[in-house]
Formats: C-alpha cells, structure tokens, sequence
C-alpha cells in the first residue's frame, strides 16, 4: 500500500465509499472457503515457528542520505553472498524518484545479538528510457511495493502496484509491473503478466491500492500476490467474511505456470467509528521452498490502528484458477492452505505498517533469521521499524 494511505485516514468520502463497496460476498462455495479462519489448515502439516524475538531497531524519521529522504520502505531482501540488503522505498516522488536503499543488518551469528540496520546506497529505478519514473498522478508512474534480489543472475525483481482511477481518485492509468532492475536501478526487463492482473478504468480486475504489493522468489518459481480482491474475485474483506486474493507463478525463466487463490482473513476489528476507513490484505510473502511460503496479513483500521499476522501457506493441492476469470461466483476450487505463525502485534507496540520480510542470516544455533521491516508512510506518527527473529522448521 503506497504512502497515501494517510490522506485516506481523514478523509470521510473515501470512508463512505469503502462502506459501500465491503458488501457481504456471494454466498458460493468458493466465499465460503475463503472465508475460513485460520483453522481451515488444521490439516496442514506443523512448519515454520518463531524461537526467539532478537529486537527491534528503528531509522530516524525522514532520514536524509545520498540526498534523498529514507522511508516508505515496503520491501527488504538480502544477498546471501555479500549480506548486503536491498529496500525498496514507495516513495512516488513526495520526496524523491521512484528507488531502493542498499543497506547492512547487523545480527551477531553467534549469539542473535540484533545490533541496528545502516543505509549504504541509494539507487534511482529507471524506465527503458533511462530516466527516472515521473511521479504520483502522472502517466507511466510506477508505485514500488517489494523487491527480491536474484542470486543467479545478480539483479533485482521489484513489484509495481501502478495505478487507476477509481470513485475517489481521478489519477491516469498507470500499468501494474513486475520488472527487472541492475543492482544500480536501471531496467532490465519485465516479467509477462496474466490478463486478469492488468489494471483497468473500470469494474475489471484489481481495485485501486490492491495490485502488485507482494514477491518471492523460490528455487524453481517466483511468486508475485496482489494485496486483495479482483473486483470479479469477490468483495473486500469485513469483519463479517474475509477475501480471497490471487498468486501467481511464475517459472524462473518468466513463464506464467499457474495462479492460486490465498484466503485472507476477515477483519480483526471494526474501525471506529463505525463506517470508518478500513483495509486489510496480504502486505508480502517470503518463499520457504517451492511449494511454503511465508504471508504477512495487514489491516489499518481507523481509531483502532494497524493489526498484522503471520502465515505460512502451502499451494500443494491447490487449485489452478489462471483459466478462472472470477473467484466469487461459479463452480468450488481450493485455496492455499495456511497457518498461524503469530500474531505480531505482541512483538511491539503500538503495531506498525509492516510490509517487507527478508530471510536473514542462519545464527550457529542452526535457526534461520528472519527480518520484517515497516513503511512509515512518512507519517510522523509513525516509524520505520525493523523487527529480527530467530525461527526453526524447514
């Protein structure tokens, strides 16, 4: 989600709107499914566990390095060669061009000692062109939302949300991307899009702020997720029934092979007051393997603030909806199965907009490290916070 969500929070047209369109879903078998709680996984087999929380570390507020304004940060990922990080900021020119922050996480090996993060780069996205993307409410904006740094060929994925008018926003099209950049920003191609991920000035395809927030990149596949519903997939997530999102694979060489549904949850609270401002989705995923990967399910709720869980889901047995033009009515199909890792508001608090997860390094203690950061939004009330945990399962 880009960096206006703060101008949604006090803005009671878009609040009249969201009510409006969080409608009941169809009551179809596929609705029903998704709208499972997490115990719709029972049958999952036990993964992923959280052994130890190693801290947190914070940024200052509205940093300055290299001559641009650190935050916005939406997704981390490091290079397990050189151990430096990669972190995408959704800055769409507020401050400076569309970029990503290189950067070091210093976790202690030996004992899990989480010591600070340090910015070591700053690094423009480039077009074909070889400029820098024009900004927010321009045509060809791009809105950066995940980054995975690709070890064999030494270059980065990054997911672009785009753009779309819709009934509060009246912003050109911008087209939804995920594309390839050199580790010094500049273009190196797009992976194919399936024809239901393309943005569009109607009631087609993904709503406006739900596109591209979320890759990973596995072994065998990469994976991209939009944050939540097509508009033919269903109705946004209430506290009444959750959602269902979808993921798409892709094979390392750039074939689109399959798309699966995700259930997301129904929201956690009501927002306050009623009627208020609320949105929930899938913020990023981390592959485990090919087949498990990790969520984080994000909701910001007016008066009540942001609430972020933990998943890890599996797609075996899933069924391929690629062909399927809708989720919320027709005939049965399975979602992902998925778990509870935890809950990470108990981690610290007040909870913060987490959107970036990156495996860290593995501690002598043969647990795996794994890093969440959060986007500030550039919001004084809020912090860019990175939160390290020491995690067992394979």
């Amino acid at each position: 989600m880009n960096g206006h969500r703060t101008m949604m929070r006090g803005t009671a047209a878009v609040a009249a709107v969201l009510a409006a369109v969080t409608v009941p879903a169809v009551g179809s078998a596929p609705a029903r499914a998704a709208d499972r709680t997490p115990d719709r996984a029972a049958g999952a087999p036990a993964g992923l566990r959280i052994t130890r929380f190693l801290g947190e570390r914070r940024l200052p507020h509205l940093m300055k390095f290299q001559g641009t304004t650190v935050g916005g940060l939406s997704g981390i990922d490091r290079d397990p060669r050189t151990g430096d990080w990669y972190m995408v900021s959704d800055d769409r020119w507020r401050y400076d061009p569309a970029r990503f922050y290189t950067g070091r996480v210093d976790i202690d090996r030996r004992t899990g000692r989480f010591a600070g993060v340090r910015i070591t780069g700053a690094h423009t996205l480039t077009g074909p062109d070889g400029k820098p993307y024009p900004g927010f409410g321009k045509p060809r904006s791009v809105d950066p939302e995940s980054i995975r740094f690709d070890p064999s060929r030494h270059r980065v994925l990054w997911g672009n949300e785009g753009d779309r008018p819709d009934e509060t926003h009246q912003v050109p099209l911008a087209p939804l991307t995920v594309q390839w950049a050199g580790r010094d920003g500049r273009y190196r191609g797009l992976l194919p899009l399936p024809k239901d991920l393309r943005l569009t000035t109607g009631h087609r395809g993904p709503r406006r702020n739900f596109g591209m927030e979320a890759l990973a990149i596995a072994p065998h596949t990469i994976a991209g997720m939009v944050e939540g519903p097509r508009y033919e997939d269903g109705a946004l997530p209430t506290v009444e029934h959750g959602a269902v999102t979808r993921l798409t694979m892709w094979s390392r060489g750039g074939k689109v092979r399959a798309q699966y549904a995700y259930p997301v949850d129904r929201l956690p609270a009501a927002p306050v007051p009623a009627g208020g401002v609320a949105d929930s989705g899938v913020s990023e995923i981390l592959a485990v393997d090919d087949h498990r990967y990790l969520a984080l399910e994000r909701s910001w709720l007016q008066g009540v603030g942001y609430k972020i869980k933990l998943y890890e889901f599996d797609t075996r047995g899933a069924t391929d909806v690629l062909a399927r033009r809708g989720l919320a009515k027709g005939r049965a199909y399975r979602t992902v199965r998925k778990r509870l890792v935890a809950d990470l508001g108990r981690y610290a608090s007040p909870a913060q907009n987490l959107e970036g997860m990156g495996w860290g390094p593995e501690l002598r203690s043969g647990e795996r490290t794994l890093v969440i950061c959060s986007d500030d939004n550039f919001d004084a009330q809020e912090v860019t916070q990175f939160l390290a945990f020491a995690v067992r399962g394979r």
